[in-house]
């Protein structure tokens, strides 16, 4: 007997045994279906994230001190975060699934770039063979 003439007959109620491997067979048949379905919603989503938005306002809420207006830490943060607002920017679709838009929390660093994906199961396909999806990507394209 194979496993889905088992479990079709044991749907049907005719096959016979105790009550502890009944439960125990409940059980395992419950979790599967649970996790395939988990599996089936949670895989790789479609979502767009929307932009942040531009902050040009040039107000500051702190007061300066006798150094006066230097702000050297800020303006490298802004430079740097800049830097990686136009590498997102130029990058939109994953390398993996073609057509699939990014998530911006899901990357890694390769040759001191980002390369964004739209879900966890594509970064660990590209690690595995990133020269595979290198042509995809418009940073390393420059």
């Amino acid at each position: 007997m194979n496993v889905c003439s088992f479990v079709v007959n044991y749907l049907k109620g005719e096959v016979i045994m105790d009550a502890k491997k009944k439960r125990l067979i409940t059980v395992l048949l419950v979790a599967g279906f649970v996790f395939v379905g988990l599996v089936m919603v949670n895989g790789c989503k479609k979502e767009e994230t929307a932009p942040a938005p531009n902050d040009t306002s040039s107000e500051h809420d702190h007061e300066h001190g006798e150094e006066g207006n230097t702000h050297d830490s800020e303006m490298a943060m802004a430079t740097e975060s800049a830097k990686e607002v136009a590498s997102a920017a130029e990058q939109t679709t994953c390398p993996v699934m073609v057509g699939n838009p990014i998530n911006k929390a899901i990357f890694t660093e390769y040759k001191g770039k980002k390369v964004y994906f739209c879900c966890p199961g594509c970064d660990s396909k590209f690690k595995a063979d990133p020269e595979k999806y290198i042509a995809k990507l418009p940073q390393f394209n420059q």
